[in-house]
This record gives structure tokens, sequence and C-alpha cells, in this order.
């Protein structure tokens, strides 16, 4: 329902805030979707009111915040239709076990429970409780009817909390539960498909404390990872060394050089339908790595290598490759180097890119390269660069699989 949303005017998000310890952090969320250009409604409980003042939400929303059912500021004193009527997406955040429970019930006894029954969009929840709220068998049970009826689960997480203990029934942090919410309005291009990236440099070892890499930070691989994930695939992450987070939902394996890159690539590869190969590889490895650290002796130190193998090449030679994506960056002659490549490895899509704007950077241009022709990308920050690459990849995967 969500992808039906109209595109010339912000996404409206139904925020609903339920009792408990964590709706503080809803306000950092409602500061994200504001900042990102949704509209938010925040509606919340009695119980939620006890924890954060109603006037904390509406200074963030820049709106009024409701918590009655007779509000009356709603002239037909309908708020559960009036607001539910326009929103396009409905999170509720804490979700209390008690609100799960009327959920799964169908129980409509205040402004968000009523929202929520009366809803024409999609809902999801995020529950936060106590560990033993979390596992108690009815409370299983509840969240095991709420999935059955559609709505979406997000979390809990595992850590410490309030109470002083430790376990499963953390909220999700703002900065997830917000990914998820721009996941939700992505169009579900590749429902259903199992993705394969590589992201990242490797590193191969001269001895015990130094190696040969490069520059590379790796955002692209995991904004495509991420970009993959919110279009319904099924997403496992190859990545070398870097300081990023997996996005969430995502399966990530952690490698450190090309051969192990290619190992894990290899235990995945035959679970695959799309392999996207961003990552950048060493051509070469130290023949010779030494367990120790070498020490200076005065004098040249003469390494020799060898060729890594080409992780690409590999996937694409199987006797029954996956759908799959290069990436070339070039310094110079980008088009035609890129070409050559592309039809040299028998790709059905390359990305290509000048090295100098690539590496490091938080946006991109670049240029996708299939049968069809050339197709320019401008310049935009990766995230959405990554979101336009995988809907290229959706629709050319799909024409390769025509029944």
């Amino acid at each position: 329902m969500a992808e039906a949303a109209n595109p010339s005017r912000p996404q409206r998000v139904l925020l609903g805030v339920t009792g408990g310890v964590a709706a503080y952090k809803c306000a950092e969320l409602t500061r994200l979707l504001v900042k990102n250009g949704y509209d938010v409604q925040v509606v919340m409980t009695e119980a939620a009111t006890r924890f954060v003042a109603p006037a904390t939400f509406q200074a963030l929303s820049g709106r009024p915040v409701f918590t009655d059912l007779w509000d009356s500021r709603v002239d037909n004193h309908m708020a559960h239709i009036d607001l539910g009527r326009g929103a396009d997406l409905i999170l509720v955040a804490p979700a209390s076990a008690d609100f799960l429970f009327k959920l799964a019930h169908g129980a409509a006894d205040d402004l968000l429970s009523t929202l929520c029954t009366a809803r024409d969009c999609p809902l999801l929840v995020a529950p936060a409780m106590n560990r033993q709220m979390w596992d108690n068998p009815p409370n299983q049970r509840n969240v095991n009817l709420l999935r059955q009826d559609g709505i979406a689960i997000l979390g809990p997480d595992a850590g410490e909390q309030a109470c002083g203990e430790t376990g499963f029934g953390r909220m999700l942090e703002p900065e997830v539960l917000f990914e998820l919410i721009e996941a939700t309005f992505q169009p579900k291009v590749l429902r259903g498909v199992r993705v394969l990236v590589t992201a990242g440099p490797t590193f191969e070892r001269i001895d015990a404390v130094r190696g040969i890499t490069n520059p590379s930070s790796g955002k692209m691989g995991y904004a495509l990872a991420k970009a993959a994930m919110e279009a319904g695939a099924s997403v496992t992450l190859v990545s070398g060394p870097t300081a990023l987070a997996a996005p969430f939902g995502v399966k990530r394996i952690d490698v450190e050089g090309a051969r192990q890159m290619l190992a894990a690539v290899t235990s995945e590869v035959s679970k695959t339908d799309v392999f996207i190969s961003v990552a950048a590889v060493a051509d070469y490895h130290p023949v010779s790595p030494s367990e120790q650290k070498l020490k200076k002796t005065g004098s040249n130190l003469v390494l020799e290598f060898a060729q890594n193998p080409d992780i690409l090449a590999t996937v694409a030679g199987l006797a029954e490759p996956p759908f799959c994506v290069g990436f070339a960056a070039e310094s110079e002659n980008l088009l035609e180097y890129a070409e050559q490549k592309r039809r040299r490895k028998k790709l059905p899509l390359l990305v290509a890119n000048q090295v100098q704007d690539a590496i490091g950077a938080d946006d991109n241009e670049v240029h996708l390269l299939d049968d069809h022709g050339q197709h320019l990308l401008p310049r935009a920050p990766k995230q959405a660069i990554a979101r336009a690459i995988i809907s290229h990849t959706a629709k050319l995967y799909r024409e390769y699989h025509k029944p």
C-alpha cells in the first residue's frame, strides 16, 4: 500500500507512542523524520504522557499531538478516522506488551488503538519491554498473531534494559527505525530475490602488522546492500575491512584478503540470484607473508607478489551464473575501458565511475552500461545512486528471467 503513496507530497507518518521508558527515543526519531522531509503526526496514549510530555513531540513535529479519542479539536469528533485517513504509514514505538495485546485481539478502547483498527495503510510496531515480558508465552502468541495479520514487527533488540537486566526487549534505536521506515516506502522491485554484494577494500598481509590495501570506504557497496534490502531482497554482504555498520536486516560476512572474499562468495553463490561485485579487490598478494613482524635491516625490502583470483570473472564464468553486476573505476577513458571490461567478462550490467570521484566520497556520478547502451546517473548522494542502480538491475533481471 505504501508504494502507491502520492509522490508529489511528503510521505505522512503517524507515530504512535505508548507507555514505556523508550518513549524518549521517539523524540529523536521524530526529529530524523522531519529533517528528512516526512510529515509526522504524533498520537500518544495516556500512559505515554507519563514518560514524555506531548509538548516535546509538538515542538519537534510542528503539529499538535493527539491523545484523546474525543478530542474537541476535531470538528466531527472522529479523530480516529481523520488522523488515520491521511497517513501513508503508522509506526507504534515503543509498542508495549499491553498495546500488542490490543492489536492482536482487535481491541479499540483509546485513540491510538482505534486508529490502528481503522487504518488503510501499513502498520509497523517496535516492541519495547522487559525481557521476561517479551518472552512471556501470551505475549509471544500475540506477536505471532500480529505477524499473521501482516503487521511488521521491528525488533526488539538485545542489550541492557532500564530495569538493569540484559536480554531481548530493547526498542530498536531511532536511526534503525528511520531506516526501516524509509525501506517501507521503497518499491519492492526485488521481492523474493536473493542478492549477494561484495564491498570495501581487501587487505593483503605482508607480516603480522603490515599489509597492502586501498582507500575504498565501502560506502557504495553498503548503500547497494541497503537499497537491495529496501527493494525486498534477501541480502548477504561480504565485506572487506571497513568502519561501516551493516544495514539492518542484511547478513554480513567479514573477510580480509581477496582469497578469503572469493571463498565467502563461493560458499554463498549457489543461493544467489543477483551478484553485485562492488568491492575494490587487490589484484595481487604477497607470496610469502611473514608470521612475525619484519624488522628493519638497513637494506631495501624485496617482496614477491602473485596474482589474486578475479572474483567477478569466476562467478560470471560459472555454468549457471547468477545475474552479475560489475563495477569499474577508471582514471581515464572511462566508458571505453568499462565497456571492454563488461564484454570481456560477459556481464549484463556494469557500473562505471571515475576513480577520483568515487573513493571515500558521499556522492557519486556513474554510468550504467548494458546491452541497451549507456545510461548516466547524474551526481547524487550514494544512497540515491544505489537505489537507482537497484531499480535498473531489477528491470534487467526481469528481462533476463522472462518465462
